[in-house]
């Protein structure tokens, strides 16, 4: 394995401003971009899957979109190959990903039934992810202040890739068995505009960002236990599996704003003398 740690840091951006001079580029600054273009090789193919009424496997390509583009970031991170490049590609690529692939997937499941209402849902759901995205990207380039390091932990409304996946929950429930039928579209309707406020919402998520980079050594092997379980379950049980998932992060944000409001509050407070 490279050792990363002596390596320096590589700006994809300028590396391509330079292709006109310098006739190489390094491949770890090109890395991280391949696992973005796969990602949204796998949010374009979702689309297709759902235009040929393959609607399992469009799940199964959102979901390994949403793997990638968790991945993308902790590769660049890894092989310090972060660049403003890379950022503009994940920001556009999640737009496609998780703005217009799960609102074209409703729409030709359930939507369409509503013709104009369904299509202006699936609309208002892509719009909130874009507003989203463009927030969150000004938010990171525009820090006046260094935040408090517990901050970290919480994401202003529902990331777009959460929102994605949270937003496909009735698919995911007649998958299961749950008698879902045209007559549901009107409440399905109302369930997709909903995820969208929450995309472009104020309300504290839990982020997880800070979860993962280290993990206490007395529970490394439940860890990789805990995985191995997740992973076996996924693939045997794969729309049961996510359902469950789907219901627990919703579950967790009143959760996540109760704490966020605990920590401000605690912030507020005057020192004790």
């Amino acid at each position: 394995m490279p050792d990363t740690d002596n390596q320096e840091p590589v700006d994809l951006g300028v590396e391509l401003a330079k292709s006109g001079r310098k006739r190489q580029i390094s491949l770890r600054a090109i890395t991280p971009n391949l696992v973005t273009l796969l990602a949204l090789c796998a949010g374009l193919t979702s689309i297709r899957l759902a235009m040929e009424q393959r609607f399992e496997f469009a799940i199964f390509a959102m979901v390994l979109a949403a793997i990638l583009d968790g991945l993308d970031g902790r590769v660049a991170r890894l092989l310090k190959s972060t660049s403003k490049f890379g950022a503009e590609l994940d920001s556009l690529t999640d737009f496609v990903n998780f703005g217009v692939a799960p609102g074209m997937i409703l729409y030709l499941w359930m939507l369409h039934e509503l013709k104009s209402l369904g299509w202006i849902a699936a609309l208002v759901f892509a719009i909130c992810a874009a507003l989203r995205l463009a927030r969150f990207n000004v938010a990171i380039a525009d820090k006046p202040d260094e935040p408090p390091s517990w901050k970290d932990n919480y994401f202003s409304g529902v990331p777009a890739p959460a929102g994605a996946l949270c937003v496909m929950l009735p698919l995911y429930l007649q998958k299961i068995g749950i008698p879902i039928t045209s007559d549901w579209a009107v409440p399905v309707m109302i369930y997709v505009l909903a995820i969208g406020l929450l995309l472009v919402s104020t309300l504290p998520t839990f982020s997880g960002k800070t979860m993962g980079s280290k993990v206490p050594r007395e529970f490394a092997l439940l860890l990789m236990v805990g995985l191995v379980l997740v992973v076996a379950l996924l693939a045997s049980y794969p729309f049961i599996v996510v359902t469950v998932l789907t219901l627990l992060y919703l579950a967790t944000l009143p959760l996540g704003a109760r704490a966020y409001k605990k920590k401000m509050a605690a912030e507020m407070l005057p020192p004790s003398t």
